[in-house]
């Protein structure tokens, strides 16, 4: 009986093994043998201690910008309860409310009579008048408070003064036209004939009268172009000329204790042509400005009669107001003398 040859061997799918690759069954092997061979000896010698980490230094918070005094500041959100919410609501309404009926009162109280007729005529201006009364706000004490405020701004204003300080001066090319600011009608021409100035008050006890002749003789004659304020909001600039007040008074002093010049004019008119005369009261500081002109002349020719003629005073450190036209009386006092816009609910000092 013959052998049977072994049979050939099938070929494999899987690729063989590479030289020197460990084969999945031998992979629990090479572990065991990696764990059980020995750590490499330590390395003997001096020991080199590491040096001390340096210290965590603590964050920085960043930094706020500053903020000036007129900066807006950032917005900030805050809560607020529901009912503190409403109890301050109703308090601001009662708050405000209470304070637009006081601003209501003390402005009706404070109008002219003349407008209060002219809001409620009759019957319910009588009665607002007279519950106004009743808790205080009557007319005298209306005119008191009024007046009050009055004299401390002129007392502001007498305190902030300087004698040293002069008003711009302009050039010739700069004159403006200049308003015939009457309150009334114009004067005609019939007085200029027998015209005088009447200075009284005088240290010498006596009283002293000048034509306009013997003014213009007598004193140095000044110019300057300085701008005339009005009270009404308007001004113009004007090429003056005449005589300093500040001469006039050296040459006639007034009496000791001095403090005030009374300015008359008694042939102004009212608007109906009859005769109203005019006042101011000028303080003797601002008549013995270097710049407060007795004026004769304007734009280089003699006064007209629009413009205050034969003399009218010239004070550029006070308001148009205080500038009297057409001057025939000048007293020194001692006290305050009356003012004709003062008695009208204007200032009585006007400086500028």
């Amino acid at each position: 009986m013959s052998e049977r040859e072994p049979d050939p061997p099938v070929p494999s799918s899987e690729p063989e093994p590479r030289e020197g690759a460990i084969l999945p069954e031998a992979a629990p092997a090479a572990e065991a043998h990696a764990m059980n061979e020995p750590e490499p000896a330590a390395v003997t010698g001096p020991r080199v201690e590491a040096p001390p980490a340096p210290p965590i230094a603590p964050p920085i918070a960043p930094s706020r910008p500053r903020i000036g005094p007129l900066d807006e500041r950032p917005e900030e959100v805050a809560v607020i309860p529901r009912a503190r919410l409403r109890a301050h609501t109703r308090r601001d309404f009662l708050l405000f409310g209470a304070g637009a009926l006081a601003a209501a009162v003390v402005g009706w109280w404070l109008l002219p009579d003349s407008t209060r007729r002219q809001w409620a005529p009759g019957v319910p201006h009588d009665r607002l008048d007279t519950l106004a009364a009743r808790v205080g706000l009557s007319r005298a004490n209306r005119d008191r408070v009024l007046n009050g405020a009055l004299s401390f701004d002129d007392d502001v204003a007498e305190a902030l003064y300087s004698k040293d300080r002069r008003v711009r001066t302009y050039r010739h090319s700069d004159v403006t036209p200049l308003r015939n600011n009457y309150h009334g009608q114009t004067p005609g021409p019939e007085f200029l004939a027998t015209w005088t100035l009447n200075l009284s008050g005088l240290a010498s006890g006596g009283e002293q009268r000048f034509a306009l002749l013997d003014l213009v003789a007598r004193f140095p004659h000044v110019e300057q172009v300085t701008r005339l304020v009005c009270v009404e909001g308007w001004s113009a600039v004007a090429w003056w000329g005449g005589i300093r007040f500040a001469d006039l008074l050296a040459a006639f002093p007034p009496n000791a204790g001095t403090r005030w010049a009374a300015m008359r004019s008694s042939v102004v008119l009212d608007s109906h042509g009859n005769v109203e005369p005019y006042y101011v009261s000028i303080d003797l500081a601002t008549a013995m400005h270097p710049q407060t002109l007795l004026a004769t002349h304007q734009n280089g020719r003699p006064l007209s009669l629009a413009h205050g003629a034969p003399l009218r005073l010239l004070a550029p450190v006070k308001l148009g107001l205080k500038n009297i036209k057409a001057v025939t009386d000048i007293v020194y006092t001692v006290d305050e003398p009356p003012d004709y816009w003062n008695e009208r609910g204007y200032s009585k000092y006007d400086g500028l």
